[in-house]
């Protein structure tokens, strides 16, 4: 365990020198990679700003629900003095129409946000679409039960008009979004687009029950996320994924074309970021190793989307996918024992220069513990877990997003449970607090990468967090 003396300075100094030369090769890379990713890129340094300044304009592409990645990167933005616009999904009526937001709710989600909002649903997906008189894929699934979802088949085509239909009404109103948003930016100002749409799931009644037993099911209860992947539950919310999480990226790039062009006649520059997951490098036996939380479905829409950005990039457009560490937000909840990968910052802390700030981060988490528990044996605990056989199997980046097995699931769910088990409050845990401090840090390298950002897609990764987190406090 890492303590006033760094007993891994070497294997740090190996890995950075690994890194630089990594650095010095990247757009190389960029170029030779394409549609496939051989390998995480990482950001090797901490950026600042030097584009951004009072009056520019922060688009949110994305409605602000409750804690998440976003919230760090619009504190950045605030920070900066730029004015913040963003969007709203809107809302659905009990008979599933959607609509914009009544005046008390518009005001209400942009005192959350702190800024104007431009109140025109933009509702990703198609999982609530239909033609007039027909089923949603939503309507479709009403008939599906826990105990006939791997069998259920759906209309194909029928689910393919649906999609159309979606596809549809969400480009319309983005052609209307843009048109107001041209009023909201000054001649000569910067903008930047920050992408923040993510999900997909149906509302289907019996997929929380189904989702238990994929991501959380151990022994008997066990199913493997490839079966979902298989039936055609699993093909539609990939398809619905892909729409929420990726196609809506490539719809902002195309419909913003004209905006963008007019903000750079002006004399201003153009930015786009995406939040992407892909893994991320953590301190695994005092080496930074990319590893994942598996199994995580949407990974096959979040590469879509790195491809969008690589489609932008190549075409002369800065738009970039980050995919950031991961946290516990309200959506990640249902992945259980995805802070098995956050709580190794601890370590990065210190890996990465230590200081009083990291000690009284230490000690406020090891206030958060039952009294007899040490922080020390909690990442021993992560360890042991990262290094044991199976877990093995699954650092294979080529391969991601791998579906998960049972002894996999057995030794992520029983981990977890065991350290949360360790807090004196079971509703307030360690990776609370590290999640926060993350998206605080993941806003501002983001935010500072945008100026001259490294290429299409970055992975920010626990060094860079630590080091950040350090400087700034």
């Amino acid at each position: 365990m890492v303590s006033g003396f760094d007993h891994y300075a070497p294997l740090r100094q190996l890995n950075r020198n690994r890194i630089l030369v990594q650095a010095d090769n990247r757009r190389t890379t960029y170029r030779r990679q394409k549609d496939t990713m051989e390998q995480s890129i990482p950001l090797t340094h901490l950026p600042e700003n030097t584009l951004y300044g009072e009056g520019d304009v922060f688009v949110l592409f994305g409605e602000l629900f409750g804690r998440g990645y976003a919230t760090g990167l619009i504190d950045a933005a605030k920070a900066a003095g730029m004015a913040v616009v963003g969007i709203t999904v809107g809302r659905r009526e009990d008979d599933g129409s959607l609509r914009a937001l009544t005046n008390e709710e518009l005001a209400q989600a942009e005192d959350n946000l702190g800024g104007k909002i431009i109140n025109i649903p933009l509702m990703a997906g198609f999982d609530m679409d239909a033609p007039v008189g027909g089923e949603t894929p939503t309507d479709m699934l009403k008939a599906m039960t826990l105990d006939n979802w791997q069998e259920f088949k759906l209309d194909w085509d029928k689910v393919d008009t649906c999609r159309e239909i979606g596809t549809a009404r969400f480009t319309g109103a983005l052609k209307e979004v843009m048109g107001e948003l041209a009023g909201h930016i000054p001649a000569g100002k910067n903008v930047h687009f920050a992408h923040t749409m993510a999900g997909g799931i149906p509302r289907a009644k019996a997929f929380l029950a189904i989702a238990n037993r994929i991501y959380k099911g151990r022994g008997a209860r066990h199913i493997s996320s490839q079966a979902l992947l298989d039936a055609d539950l699993g093909k539609l919310i990939l398809q619905n994924f892909d729409e929420v999480t990726a196609n809506s990226f490539g719809h902002l790039l195309e419909h913003s074309a004209e905006l963008r062009a007019k903000i750079e006649a002006d004399g201003g520059q153009v930015r786009y970021s995406a939040y992407g997951y892909h893994g991320t490098r953590v301190l695994i036996g005092g080496e930074y190793t990319w590893q994942t939380y598996t199994s995580y479905t949407q990974g096959y829409a979040k590469m879509h989307l790195e491809q969008f950005a690589q489609k932008a990039w190549d075409n002369g457009v800065k738009a970039t996918v980050f995919n950031c560490p991961e946290i516990r937000t309200n959506s990640s909840d249902v992945f259980a024992g995805i802070e098995l990968s956050l709580l190794p910052l601890l370590e990065a802390l210190r890996h990465e220069g230590g200081g009083a700030w990291v000690d009284a981060l230490w000690a406020e988490c090891q206030g958060l513990l039952k009294d007899d528990v040490t922080l020390e044996s909690v990442l021993l605990t992560v360890q042991d877990y990262q290094q044991s056989d199976a877990m093995q199997p699954f650092y294979n980046f080529t391969a991601w997003p791998m579906a998960n097995s049972a002894d996999q699931v057995d030794m992520t769910v029983g981990t977890s449970q065991d350290i949360v088990a360790l807090h004196s409050n079971r509703k307030v845990l360690v990776s609370d607090v590290l999640s926060q401090h993350v998206v605080n840090a993941t806003g501002a390298l983001i935010f500072g990468s945008a100026d001259d950002p490294d290429g299409p897609v970055l992975w920010l990764d626990h060094d860079m967090v630590a080091q950040h987190l350090i400087k700034v406090n």
